[in-house]
């Protein structure tokens, strides 16, 4: 029963991102979704109260799986500046290949004030990763740290949208945002 119900959870999760993906994520509806997924408007109902609480679980899925992605690519660096690198090269690489279309879909969305603090803390967990490294070089400041490499990050995700090469945009990234943080290593 719990596996069909989680079952059931997710293929609804998957329409709805199928319907951001083609149509925006104004165009997810409870009836929209259903139809989608092939259910009665009311079995929509059982699993989300509302399309503004699924688009929230929708965030915060697509948020946890570009986590996971970020923190594989940090686990196997011997040395901390290759671990940022690692997470540069796989953010902006996550960008190049599209797959952040669907986040950028839905962040028009106007969510649930209920799950702003959970889908915040999924948005920080992407930068998670970093700590460690961070730390490990000598940085003190961390949430400056965090912000500088979230707005280099931004910065480049901003270029390769608008047709920069991604390999270029990663290289020059990393390089300034390292040569960057040896300015905040306090001895």
């Amino acid at each position: 029963m719990v596996n069909q119900r989680e079952w059931r959870r997710s293929q609804l999760i998957s329409a709805a991102a199928a319907i951001a993906l083609e149509s925006g994520s104004e165009a997810i509806t409870v009836s929209a979704v259903a139809q989608r997924a092939g259910l009665a408007r009311t079995s929509v109902y059982e699993y989300f109260g509302s399309s503004a609480e699924l688009v929230a679980d929708l965030i915060i899925e697509e948020l946890s799986a570009f986590t996971d992605i970020l923190v594989t690519a940090v686990e196997p660096a011997k040395v901390p500046e290759e671990a940022i690198a690692n997470w540069i090269d796989s953010a902006l690489q996550y960008i190049a290949d599209g797959r952040h279309l669907l986040a950028k879909a839905l962040s028009a969305t106007s969510l649930p004030i209920n799950r702003s603090a959970e889908i915040g803390a999924a948005h920080r967990a992407l930068l998670a990763p970093l700590t460690t490294a961070l730390k490990q070089i000598g940085v003190r400041d961390l949430n400056y740290a965090l912000s500088m490499i979230q707005s280099l990050t931004d910065a480049a995700t901003k270029r390769i949208e608008n047709g920069n090469s991604a390999n270029t945009e990663i290289t020059k990234t990393t390089a300034f945002c390292i040569a960057g943080l040896r300015t905040l290593i306090e001895s």
